[in-house]
This record gives C-alpha cells, sequence and structure tokens, in this order.
C-alpha cells in the first residue's frame, strides 16, 4: 500500500482478487453527493471521489477503461428513485461490462438495504469487484459478501439516525413554537424571527376581503368570481430570487385561494405536522407524490394564539367544514348547484339515516328525491323514492313561512350588507389608486435626479414614467367608471326597492329573476336538514325540518302515487263509491260528491271525473256489460271488447292499445265499419295480462324492448280506439 496524492492506493498485485477478465472490463467511479449544498459546501469529499480515477489507473485499468458516473451529484442514496447514475451503474453491470466498482465507502452507493443487496446479488451473479479505502471485495465470496452486507447495514443505520436526531431536533423547537417557516400572504417574517401583519394595508385589506366573501359566499369559485369580477389581486411576497422580500400583486387563483382558507395561520395557530408523505400513495417515477393531510388532532405541534389572526379559530373551522361539506361526495351536503332541485343536498332518509341523492330524467328533466344506499351498497331495496316539485313545494312554503316575521330585519340589513360591501370595494381602489400615484412619483424622481449627459439611462427612465402615468390614468378611468356604477351610498330608490322586495318575500321568490341557485342558498341559510319518512307506497310523507337556530318544525306531505291501491284511505273510497253507486248516482255525480269530501285520485290532478269514476266502478264489478247494439258484431267465446277488457283489468284504454300495437295482444279486427278490435283473453291469458300490468314500468320496457313485437297481429291502424267508438 502507497500513498498517491495524500490518499491510499492499492497496487495491482495488493490484491490477489483482481484478475484478467476484471482488467478486460471497465473500472466505473461512482460519484455522489446527498444535497447540492454539499456540493457547494464539502468540496474536499467531491475531490476525494474524482480522485479514485488515479487509483484505478494504479490498480492497472487504462485511461480508456474507466468510466466515471457522476450524475447523481446532490441526490439522496435514501432510494434509487431518481438516482440515474445509480440505474445505469447496476445496468452496465447487468450487461457484464463492469470489471470492478470504485467508492470512497459504501455509503457513496446506497444507503438503501433493498438497493444495496439488489447490487450485491448482480455483482456476484457477473464477477464484479467492489472496492473501497479500506480494500477489494468480492461479492461472490462468503466473507466478503458477509462484510459487504455488514457494511451496508451500517450506512443504513447511520442515516436512520442522522435522520432521526435531525428530525427531533426539528420537532423539538416546534412544540416551542421556535421552528421557522415560510408564512403565507398576508404576513410577514421579521429579521428577528417574529411573525406579524404585512406592513401593507392593501394586502391586509384582500386577506380580510377573501374569508368575508366565502363566510358570505360559501363556496371557493364564487369568491374566485368576485375578485376576477372587481379586478382584485392578491399581494405575494416573493421568496427567492434577486426579488427577495419585495411585493408582487398577482391574479387570482383557485389553489391559493384554497390554501389560504385551509392555512391554521389566519386563525393565529402555530401548526407542525400538516402534511406527511405516505409511502403507500407514492406514485412511481413520482418522488414528490404521496402527500396526505391528517385532521388536527394528530398533527405534531398545535398551539393556538400563537400569531396574530385575521379570523376566529371558530370561524377556521367552520370554513374547512364548509369546504368539505362543497365536495361532491355522497355523505357531504355539496355546494349549491343549478337545476330547479331546491333541496340538493339537505334531505336525509328517516329510515336508514343516509343523505338522499338526487336524480333528473325525462324529457322535462323532472327531478326526483331517491335514498338508493341499501340497494347500491348492500343489493337491498330502495328506501324512499319522493317526486321532487311536491317536497320543494311543501318545504318552500314553510321557508317563506319562517322569513316572514323577519321581512323588515332583512331589508335593513340587505342595506346595510350593500353598502358595507360597496364601501370595502371603495376603499380597495382608493389603495390602488395611492400605489399607483406613488409608483409613478418615484419613477419621475429617478427621471428627474439623474443626469442629462447619460441619454441612455434617461430614454429607458423615461418610458418607464411614462408607462406609471399611463396606469395611474388607466386606474382613474376605471375607479370613475365604478363608482358612477356603484355609489358607496345606496339612494332612496334603491332603499325603496330593498325594502319593497323585503315585504312581499313570496313575490321575490317566484321572480324570474331570483335563480334556482339563489333559492338553493337562501334555503341553506335557514335549514340545516330535512329528514323524510313516507309511510309505505302511500301518499303519506313525514317531513321534519331542522333549523339553523337549532328548532325544528314537523309536517305531512301529500305526494303522487302511480295507483289507486297506494292511497292510504283507497278501502274507504272504495266504500264510498259502492253505497253512492247503490244509491243510483251516476258517474258524474259520484265524482263531484269524492271532491266535496275531500277524496282525491293517485296522481295530482285536480279531482276525480267521470271518466275516473266509471274506471273505479268497473274494477269493483258495480256494473254489468252493456247490450250490444243492433248489427254489432256478436262476440265469440273468451272475446272483448278493447274498453270493457281496460276495465277490466283496470288499467287506461290508450295504454292496452298501446300493448295491441306493440303485439302484446292476441286480436282481430272487425271487418265492417267502424272496425273495431276484439280482444281474446282466456282466463289463462287474462292473469298473464295482470301481471304484466302488476310489473314495474321500467323491467316491462326492458323485456318488451329485448323480446321484439310479436308476430300475433299483422296489421294495426295509426288512429287512437278512441276515434271509432
Amino acid at each position: 500500500m502507497i500513498l498517491q496524492d495524500g490518499f491510499e492506493v492499492l497496487t495491482p498485485t495488493s490484491s490477489e482478487k483482481i484478475g484478467p477478465s476484471h482488467l478486460e472490463r471497465l473500472a466505473v467511479i461512482y460519484v455522489r453527493q446527498s444535497t447540492a449544498q454539499q456540493v457547494l459546501d464539502h468540496q474536499e469529499s467531491t475531490r476525494l471521489q474524482y480522485g479514485l480515477v488515479a487509483r484505478a489507473r494504479r490498480m492497472g485499468w487504462p485511461e480508456e477503461r474507466i468510466l466515471l458516473i457522476d450524475d447523481d451529484l446532490g441526490k439522496s442514496g435514501s432510494d434509487s428513485e431518481g438516482r440515474v447514475g445509480f440505474k445505469r451503474l447496476v445496468s452496465e453491470v447487468g450487461l457484464d461490462h463492469v470489471g470492478i466498482i470504485l467508492g470512497v465507502e459504501m455509503s457513496r452507493l446506497a444507503r438503501s438495504s433493498k438497493d444495496w443487496h439488489q447490487l450485491l446479488e448482480i455483482c456476484a451473479l457477473f464477477g464484479t469487484l467492489i472496492a473501497d479505502l479500506d480494500g477489494v471485495y468480492d461479492p461472490s465470496q462468503y466473507n466478503d459478501r458477509l462484510l459487504l452486507g455488514l457494511k451496508g447495514t451500517m450506512s443504513e443505520a447511520e442515516l436512520h439516525v442522522l435522520k432521526q436526531r435531525m428530525n427531533q431536533g426539528k420537532l423539538n423547537k416546534a412544540r416551542r413554537g421556535e421552528l421557522n417557516f415560510p408564512v403565507p400572504t398576508g404576513y410577514l417574517r421579521r429579521p428577528s424571527g417574529e411573525v406579524v401583519f404585512d406592513p401593507d394595508e392593501e394586502v391586509q385589506r384582500v386577506v380580510r376581503l377573501i374569508f368575508k366573501n366565502f363566510e358570505e359566499l360559501g363556496t371557493l369559485h364564487a369568491v374566485l368570481a368576485y375578485l376576477v369580477e372587481h379586478g382584485i389581486k392578491l399581494g405575494i411576497r416573493v421568496r427567492e430570487g434577486e426579488a427577495k422580500g419585495e411585493l408582487e400583486w398577482r391574479h387570482p387563483n383557485r389553489m391559493t385561494l384554497q390554501n389560504l382558507l385551509k392555512h391554521p395561520i389566519y386563525a393565529g395557530v402555530y401548526a407542525y405536522g400538516r402534511r406527511r408523505v405516505d409511502p403507500r400513495k407514492k406514485k412511481p417515477g413520482r418522488p414528490s407524490t404521496g402527500r396526505t393531510t391528517p385532521p388536527p388532532e394528530k398533527w405534531h405541534v398545535f398551539i393556538k394564539d400563537h400569531f396574530p389572526a385575521y379570523i376566529s379559530f371558530e370561524q377556521y373551522e367552520r370554513n374547512l367544514k364548509r369546504l368539505a361539506e362543497n365536495r361532491a361526495r355522497a355523505e357531504a351536503m355539496g355546494a349549491p348547484r343549478e337545476g330547479p332541485s331546491l333541496l340538493q343536498g339537505l334531505l336525509v332518509c328517516g329510515e336508514c339515516g343516509a343523505r338522499v341523492t338526487l336524480r333528473y330524467s325525462g324529457s322535462r328533466n323532472r327531478h326526483s328525491y331517491v335514498c338508493s344506499r341499501q340497494s347500491t351498497d348492500y343489493g337491498g331495496e330502495v328506501c324512499q323514492h319522493l317526486s321532487g316539485p311536491p317536497l320543494d313545494e311543501f318545504v318552500g312554503e314553510k321557508v317563506l313561512e319562517a322569513l316572514k316575521p323577519a321581512a323588515l330585519e332583512l331589508s335593513l340589513e340587505a342595506a346595510n350588507r350593500v353598502e358595507s360591501e360597496r364601501e370595502e370595494l371603495d376603499r380597495l381602489w382608493q389603495r390602488r389608486l395611492e400605489r399607483a400615484a406613488y409608483e409613478a412619483e418615484r419613477a419621475g424622481r429617478h427621471y428627474r435626479l439623474l443626469e442629462p449627459e447619460n441619454r441612455l439611462v434617461g430614454r429607458q427612465l423615461a418610458r418607464d414614467w411614462e408607462q406609471k402615468l399611463a396606469t395611474e390614468q388607466k386606474l382613474k378611468e376605471d375607479y370613475r367608471r365604478f363608482a358612477c356604477e356603484q355609489p358607496r351610498s345606496l339612494s332612496a330608490a334603491e332603499r325603496e326597492a330593498i325594502r319593497h322586495l323585503s315585504e312581499d318575500i313570496p313575490a321575490l321568490w317566484r321572480a324570474t329573476s331570483t335563480t334556482d341557485k339563489d333559492r338553493k342558498e337562501i334555503v341553506r341559510q335557514v335549514i340545516e336538514r330535512i329528514i323524510i319518512n313516507a309511510e309505505g307506497t302511500s301518499e303519506r310523507v313525514r317531513v321534519r325540518i331542522e333549523w339553523t337556530s337549532g328548532t325544528s318544525t314537523e309536517g305531512l306531505m301529500i305526494r303522487p302515487v302511480a295507483k289507486l291501491e297506494h292511497l292510504s284511505y283507497y278501502p274507504q273510497l272504495c266504500e264510498r263509491v259502492r253505497s253512492l253507486a247503490a244509491q243510483g248516482m251516476s258517474a258524474a255525480a259520484i265524482a263531484e260528491r269524492l271532491n266535496e269530501e275531500g277524496y282525491r285520485p293517485p296522481k295530482r290532478r285536480e279531482g276525480f271525473d267521470r271518466q275516473s269514476v266509471q274506471d273505479l266502478i268497473h274494477r269493483l264489478g258495480l256494473s254489468q256489460r252493456r247490450p250490444r247494439p243492433e248489427g254489432r258484431e256478436e262476440l265469440g267465446r273468451h272475446e272483448w271488447w278493447l274498453g270493457e277488457l281496460s276495465c277490466e283489468l283496470g288499467m287506461p284504454e290508450a295504454t292496452l292499445y298501446g300493448w295491441l300495437r306493440r303485439g302484446r295482444l292476441k286480436a282481430r279486427q272487425q271487418q265492417r265499419s267502424p272496425r273495431r278490435w276484439i280482444v281474446w283473453a282466456d282466463d289463462e291469458e287474462l292473469g298473464r295480462l295482470k301481471r304484466l300490468r302488476a310489473r314495474p314500468i321500467g323491467e316491462y320496457l326492458r323485456r318488451l324492448w329485448v323480446a321484439g313485437p310479436s308476430p300475433q297481429v299483422d296489421h294495426l291502424p295509426e288512429t287512437h280506439p278512441g276515434e271509432h267508438n
């Protein structure tokens, strides 16, 4: 062993492990430093690693057979992810191109046992040697393999100990609230380390305006749209570069606003450990992924009232809750969206406790409320299914009743809010004008202080001055336009309009200028949630409205149902019809009497009519078949006229005729005028038709589509059967 350039080196004869097969292949010098700061500050270590090239020459490798890999300078060896040089080294060994790998110590190659033992396996397979300052090792030999494994384990343990010391030191400092981190917009860290409000008043006003508008508007998108509409920018302090610490005004964006609303510093909280990395969620090739945000109770450090606060901690918690509820998830309320549904996200099933979902269907885009959690998640039955408009109307009336006593207070509050908003915007405009005037004056002062002989600099300063003056002039014009459109104080006519609208809240509610989204916002201001519980398949629905004030209101809503049998008073209705029919009253008179007594048909119509009562009479078997008129064709065995069969089945004649056109009935047509249809149906066929009638319409249409038309009817007219009666 001799000294060369101050380093201990081995001669070719000093190791019997180096053979001709090794000298025929490459000698790879692997150079790595963990961070960019180490590359700049610890240059002696870098020089030591580059000096291994001379050592390889001493060991017998010619200059052209020495490969230097330094692609991983500034990268940690804790993982092979992102280390291009290490992957290149493994590839060269796997291609049987490498005779020996030289490094100052094993930690330069890898500080992960997984990567280290993988390299050892490949080196042993292809007969590649590994050398450090202590000697030359052959991974295929047991003793050398054992020693190399021990060195790799110690290298990984050393890294773990270093990280543990550093992390524990940071954690202890954070527990005292002394660990510094970059502060967001609205704050400034002094050289002493103290965090204070940004000294720029406009920056503070914009931050306060964002929190105020989010509390009123309720959604991040609405706040962003408000800032863009009024041309409000965010004051950001530059964190790095030549302009570090200077204030820049940037356009707002969604991510910046979201981080601002979620950051606990605005509530005066010192927090550490808000974001962590979950290795299970990291994506291959993307080292910065896998970040998670645990709840506040799992943060490492949580110190209240440590910083000056823009909002209270209670408002901060409300903001987080509102952001979570605005997400479109099954268990969340969700943000108000477009569409006629008034109660989106507010309904809760009274049977299973799940949140009721909203569905739109049909060409008219009618909506309904469905609790399908049991069906979707567990394969059970749908808990409840309600038509949307009746429930919206029911709750809307309750909301109007609740708002009626507060009409005067609402008008005053609306006027005060409008004036407050305009005053805040006016103050922001004044700050922008003041800043523009200062920048223009400063540019002019720079130009006037310049020596006249320095014309090259003078021309540039003149252009800067002109640009600042033009910006100031444009701001003044924009402010005059704003002041004309939105004066600071409301006029008498505007106050009278607000008072008049608040006095007639129902008219304001139904006005065409009031959008569906506006109505949803109003409902959410006064209602916490609505619990619904339908009484089976009947028309009765129990509704419990829980108001934001903590009180609740219970009521009974009547919904439309599909069949007469679903009505809760169907037995009483049948008995009443039997009684009236026994008195010899006509169908029209019975319908009038039923409407007077408060009976209603299953669907939302004004009341019973002659046809509906006549169908019910036929269903109850209270009428005999009418005698056939002269010249009318005699019916054969098990044959029915279309209208009589519809009464027998308890279904509309038009629906039965639709079945006939689709070939679902066995029918024939009269040869002579009026060419009416005659349907054949024995007892078995009647049973089939009744089962088909009872089948859900969706299942029936699906089977009808799959089965296709029946060949039992050859030709059908396009006219309705009633046209020939």
